[in-house]
């Protein structure tokens, strides 16, 4: 259950879509509300990408030169070195 605070705000829609959204019984404010959530979401994600490209980029040359601390066992059940 969310209980996060609401707040009236104004939205400019199409014409058209909210139309419809009425005709079929659609909740806008639901669908705006998780569309924002899931849009704020993505940026977030985004913009800790790009916070942390610096250290991503380190972390590659790093095994690039030293190959992963946990290569000789990163394989799937069928590599040879698989013990279940």
């Amino acid at each position: 259950m969310n209980t996060a605070a609401k707040r009236k705000t104004s939205l400019t829609l199409n014409a058209d879509s909210l139309d419809a959204a009425r005709e079929y019984g659609v909740n806008v404010s639901a669908v705006a509300d998780k569309a924002l959530e899931q849009a704020v979401a993505k940026a977030r994600h985004q913009k800790w990408l790009e916070e942390n490209a610096d250290a991503f980029a380190a972390q590659a040359i790093w095994h690039e030169n030293n190959d992963h601390p946990l290569a000789d066992i990163m394989t799937g059940p069928a590599g040879e070195t698989w013990n279940p």
